[in-house]
This record gives structure tokens, C-alpha cells and sequence, in this order.
């Protein structure tokens, strides 16, 4: 039932069986997971990288060695969580605030080259994030096994490309296309930032499912978590994709 692509919230997160240890007399009505407790939870980790990120921007250069500590530190984490099946508020908390380092740092570096297309990256993530969910609860789209599995196969395609990039920077080669400021370099941004947008889809439905199975209400941090997975990767690709055009543009 909860098939997504996001790897922090896979099949087994939303496990009903959590109810197990719980007293007799709780009453979980008042301790399952809601859209508005989701909601509330993800604002507070958005609030926390935002923070975070315009405090290491302000201080660029001088915060770098944050914004390199941020990525790793937050990339551990992010593992912990995931294959921990962790709901600690406290390490996801402190995922988000080593992003926010990570961020700022990324878009301080994009800023120096295209003035104003950190805010502008922003906009147009929220932006995407408030459309995709428009168009999710109007019942426009829906989450079939069909798309998971385009999705799902883009999606494995993309970060096998992004991880042999990695490897050709190491070794003295670049794969071609996907980070050049050319007609077919800003399609390919274009059809990763679609992809991710899907991915948003995802995390909309595995949500509403979890909160209608009655999950318990500590997985809302969870499923906040799994959100900022996708937001984060979303607006890194936005952030490339408006640098590819302003390069464009100047030309």
C-alpha cells in the first residue's frame, strides 16, 4: 500500500503494529498521525534550513567549512534515519540544520556567479511544492502503479548518471550534457526537476494513506523528514537549472 520512491519513507514506515506497546488507557485517536500535525512538522524543518541557510550564506567565505561539515554530517544522518526507521525529532531536527549550513553554503557560490537566484530558486520550489499539492488533492493525479514505476526507473536513471558524474570528477572525466548551459543541458534540468515534482506526488500520497491507516502520530516527523528529501534535491535542481539559463542568456 505505501510504495514510494522516496527512501525515507518506504513500505514498512508507517507500521500499525506500533500501537503494540502503547497503554490501554491512551487514547489513540489523540496519538495518530494527521495532515496538520504533517504540516506543522515540515514548517518547523523548513523554518530550521531557511535559518540555517541565510546564516551561512551572511557569512560566507568564512562559514565554508560549515557548509562542507553540513553536507557530510547531514548526509550521515540522513542514513541513520533512514535505515534506522528513526522518528527522533532531535536527529531529524538536526538533519535540517546541516542542510540549511549545506544550502547556504551552495547558493552563496551560485549567488556570486547570478545575483538573486538563491531567492528566486526559492520561490519557484514553494512554488512547485503548493501546485503539485493543488493538484494532487483536486484528484488530477494519483500515485497508480504505473507512474511508480516510471518514476521509480527515472528516477534510479538519474542518480546512476549524478553518481558516475561524481566518479568522472575524480578520475578526469565528465559526462557530457546534463551539467552544461546548452539547449539540451536545460532539457535535461527540465526533465529531472518533472521527475521530482512526481516525487512530491509520492510523498502527498503516502502521507494520506498513512494518516487514514492510523499511523502513529511520532511518524509525522517521519513523513516531514521524507518531504524535505524531496524538496531539498528539488530546489538544488532548480538552482542548476536557473544557472544554466542565466549562463545561456549572457552569452
Amino acid at each position: 500500500m505505501y510504495r514510494s520512491r522516496n527512501p525515507a519513507l518506504s513500505d514498512s514506515t508507517f507500521d500499525k503494529s506500533a500501537y503494540s506497546d502503547a497503554p490501554w488507557w491512551d487514547d489513540q485517536d489523540s496519538n495518530m498521525m494527521t495532515m496538520e500535525g504533517t504540516t506543522e512538522k515540515t514548517g518547523i524543518l523548513l523554518i530550521i534550513i531557511a535559518t540555517t541557510a541565510i546564516g551561512t550564506a551572511m557569512f560566507m567565505p568564512e562559514s565554508g567549512l560549515l557548509a562542507v561539515i553540513g553536507v557530510i554530517v547531514g548526509f550521515i544522518l540522513a542514513m541513520v534515519i533512514i535505515f534506522s526507521g528513526s522518528t527522533n525529532p532531535a536527529l531529524i531536527c538536526s538533519y535540517s540544520l546541516c542542510q540549511g549550513l549545506f544550502l547556504g553554503g551552495v547558493t552563496w557560490i551560485y549567488e556570486q556567479y547570478f545575483p538573486g537566484i538563491g531567492i528566486l530558486a526559492v520561490v519557484l520550489t514553494l512554488a512547485i511544492l503548493g501546485a503539485m499539492l493543488a493538484i494532487y488533492r483536486a484528484g488530477l493525479i494519483s500515485w497508480s502503479k504505473n507512474l511508480e514505476i516510471a518514476v521509480g526507473s527515472a528516477v534510479l536513471a538519474i542518480f546512476t548518471i549524478y553518481l558516475i558524474s561524481i566518479i568522472g570528477i575524480f578520475l578526469g572525466f565528465r559526462v557530457p550534457v546534463i551539467h552544461d548551459a546548452s539547449p539540451m543541458g536545460i532539457l535535461f534540468s527540465l526533465f529531472v526537476i518533472g521527475i521530482a515534482s512526481l516525487c512530491l506526488v509520492a510523498d502527498f500520497d503516502f502521507i494520506e494513506r498513512g494518516v487514514e491507516r492510523g499511523a502513529p502520530k511520532q511518524l509525522e516527523w517521519r513523513a516531514a523528514f521524507g518531504l524535505m528529501v524531496t524538496l531539498i534535491w528539488l530546489y538544488l535542481e532548480i538552482l542548476e537549472l536557473l544557472a544554466k539559463i542565466a549562463a545561456v542568456s549572457k552569452r
